[in-house]
């Protein structure tokens, strides 16, 4: 019998959510996303030293600061993950510069400006970025310039339509942890069905759908298969290993649960600017709260990856 990740396969386009090259050998997903938290989890694998080796000596040698070395390492990471998965792989902008329209586009050409120099070429890497108002205007600019976005932390239908307003690549909405928001509220108990998260993306994908809107849906942050499962059909899912194990080992049917044909009720098409994106996040504190703590943790993480690395550099010098 054919297991749930194989069907999954038929419906969505698999991304793994990870790190970890050993566990995207394993379940041969079709991308790849990274963030500061997974590189600097993966950063500290004996695996992975001569990435995190390279980076220092790089750093070392010219005088680099921090922030240079940590992008080295992401771009190192990421040129390594173009070689196991035949899609893309997704390399994230600064948290820190996600209210910096001017900084992140910076950040974001020389990202693809390394990629370029290893002969990796742009239709390979999706630049990751903070789905702010700041980040989808910076998208915009990037998806002109043929450089490809995925915007990443969104929680509310707002967020979605500024990004397809962007016209970027891919956006990335966060199902556990919406999920996680409503039951510290005190909501549920919920099912699959009823599940927040899966609900918000279910109804970003029916707008999309709806009004013709090319931007790829990758629902993301799960915290079961059973949200996964509930969203089936969705044009790409990106999972972590530990999902992906479960739903390997798992036998049986996986049926289509979103699809673009029949897409469900969409709400009305609204017509964006930024004054209204800001007053529609303010009005909606789960998406408030998440976009601000998700921006916070991301930065966090960085601070971290670049006092390890800033140690290395000076202990190499």
């Amino acid at each position: 019998m054919t297991s749930k990740l194989e069907a999954l396969r038929a419906l969505s386009v698999v991304v793994a959510d990870t790190g970890d090259m050993d566990s995207i050998k394993a379940f041969k997903p079709t991308d790849s996303t990274t963030n500061p938290t997974l590189i600097l989890k993966a950063a500290q694998l004996p695996a992975y030293a001569h990435l995190v080796e390279e980076a220092v000596a790089w750093g070392a040698k010219r005088g680099a600061s921090a922030g240079l070395v940590t992008d080295r390492l992401a771009v190192n990471f990421g040129a390594e993950l173009t070689r196991i998965v035949p899609g893309r792989v997704s390399t994230e902008v600064d948290a820190d510069l996600s209210f910096d329209t001017a900084a992140t586009i910076a950040k974001a050409r020389a990202i693809i400006a390394d990629y370029a120099s290893r002969g990796i070429g742009r239709e390979h890497i999706l630049i990751k970025i903070a789905a702010t108002w700041e980040g989808a205007q910076a998208a915009a600019v990037l998806q002109r310039e043929g450089v490809d976005c995925n915007l990443t932390l969104i929680f509310s239908l707002a967020q979605a339509i500024a990004c397809a307003d962007a016209k970027a690549f891919l956006i990335s909405p966060f199902v556990g942890r919406i999920l996680d928001w409503h039951v510290k509220a005190g909501g549920g108990p919920y099912d699959s069905e009823s599940d927040p998260g899966v609900v918000s993306v279910g109804q970003i994908y029916a707008y999309y759908k709806t009004y013709g809107i090319d931007t790829v849906v990758m629902g993301a942050s799960f915290r079961n298969t059973a949200e996964i499962a509930a969203l089936a059909g969705c044009d790409r899912l990106t999972i972590s290993p530990q999902l992906l194990a479960e739903l390997a080992k798992d036998e049986g049917a996986l049926p289509r649960r979103l699809d673009p044909k029949s897409p469900g009720v969409a709400p009305a098409r609204i017509n964006l600017d930024e004054k209204l994106y800001r007053w529609l996040i303010n009005e909606d504190a789960m998406a408030t709260e998440k976009l601000a703590e998700g921006i916070r943790q991301f930065a966090k993480d960085l601070a971290s990856l670049r006092a390890m690395v800033s140690k290395r550099v000076a202990e190499a010098a």
